[in-house]
């Protein structure tokens, strides 16, 4: 199925330029992680998109897998899910300078609080609404340095949610934090400095019962930080957040498959320039062809001359510069056709290129390469 149909062509043929998502792959990959963490609970992490695959089509995946929590960055995120699934809990943990919880108060948002102005909001929605007791969790900064409750200020936040606690105007349901995936041993003392948090919480008479730090790397990799919930980004789409492990070797399986298929297919003669600035001539007799994707629907201009894609069963390599609708790749002595299929990347085991041999090529990592996908890339679901 497809999330829409608006961009297919006159002859029914399918669209140009398609993101295809196994979500067989998602509701597998959340079943592994969950014989890994061994009885943590699991949110999924449907934030940007859905991390690009489709934030409602994978978060309903995901609950059927067995996850139980949801989680996107902002409210806004949160709500549009919310519109499409009734009742699975979801938190949202961004927030302006200057948040209004309402909305997210009465459709049953839970509000990640990072600071006492937030915790105040949350309460001061709860009494607009007269809906119920904001759902909270409070979020401290072991030592990222993004946002979250200072450690100077713990004691007096804590403090200040057990008052509104009973008041019957929020209801502490979680503390959390964020690893920085430094190194095994600065994770271990954000570990340390949440273990505190957590204890001085308790002392002020909180008692969150869902305790998260670990997201996909600390996850697989950590077992001390899984606590009582574990939040997967990465992992849920079938990637590996590690340089020296594949999704394979973790028994993960990408979940998306970018394709278009050939629009030019051409015969030059050595020498040749493509496209702007020539910055590479045809060698030697060549053939060229043309995929009509380009920086514009997330093609990072990067990979000009470095990256790859697979036609026919072999990989072949983009030369030329990058445009904005479009890029060219060498095909050398194959006969191609306008009209052949071209996967972008997807799963390796299948001889594609994969999102991290993308990143490898661009410089980045593979959590860019599938959020950056743009507005004329329809998903399609299998």
């Amino acid at each position: 199925m497809s999330d829409t149909t608006a961009m297919r062509s006159d002859s029914g043929r399918p669209a140009l330029r398609r993101a295809i998502v196994d979500l067989g792959a998602i509701g597998s990959n959340v079943e592994r992680i969950s014989r890994i963490v061994e009885g943590a609970q699991i949110m999924a992490v449907v934030k940007a998109n859905g991390y690009g695959h489709g934030a409602v089509p994978v978060a309903r995946t995901a609950l059927e897998a067995g996850a139980t929590w949801l989680g996107t960055a902002d409210v806004g995120e949160a709500l549009a899910v919310r519109e499409q699934i009734a009742d699975a809990p979801i938190l949202a943990w961004l927030h302006d300078a200057d948040p209004r919880f309402d909305e997210a108060v009465e459709r049953s948002i839970a509000i990640g609080a990072s600071s006492a102005l937030h915790l105040e909001r949350a309460a001061a929605a709860a009494s607009a609404t007269r809906a119920q007791p904001a759902s909270v969790h409070l979020k401290v900064d072991t030592g990222l340095g993004r946002n979250g409750i200072p450690r100077r200020e713990w004691e007096r936040v804590f403090d200040r949610a057990r008052e509104l606690e009973l008041e019957g105007r929020v209801t502490v349901d979680g503390l959390f934090s964020h690893l920085s995936n430094a190194d095994p041993v600065e994770d271990g003392l954000q570990l340390d400095a949440y273990r505190e948090a957590d204890a001085l919480a308790r002392a002020a008479g909180l008692e969150p019962r869902l305790r998260h730090i670990a997201a996909t790397a600390a996850a697989l990799r950590l077992p001390e930080t899984r606590l009582d919930m574990v939040r997967i980004g990465i992992g849920l789409y079938g990637l590996s957040p590690f340089d020296d492990e594949s999704p394979r070797h973790l028994g993960l399986t990408p979940a998306l498959r970018l394709e278009s298929r050939l629009i030019s297919v051409k015969r030059v003669k050595a020498g040749t320039g493509v496209s702007y600035g020539y910055t590479y001539r045809a060698e030697h007799p060549t053939t060229l062809g043309l995929v009509p994707l380009g920086y514009a629907d997330g093609i990072p201009r990067h990979l000009s001359n470095t990256g790859s894609v697979e036609v026919a069963g072999k990989q072949r390599r983009i030369v030329g510069r990058i445009a904005m609708d479009q890029f060219v790749v060498d095909l050398g002595d194959h006969r191609a056709s306008v009209g052949d299929p071209v996967t972008l990347f997807g799963d390796p085991a299948t001889g594609a290129p994969s999102a991290y041999d993308w990143a490898q090529a661009a410089s980045t990592i593979n959590y860019e390469i599938v959020t950056r996908l743009g507005g004329r890339v329809v998903r399609e679901y299998a």
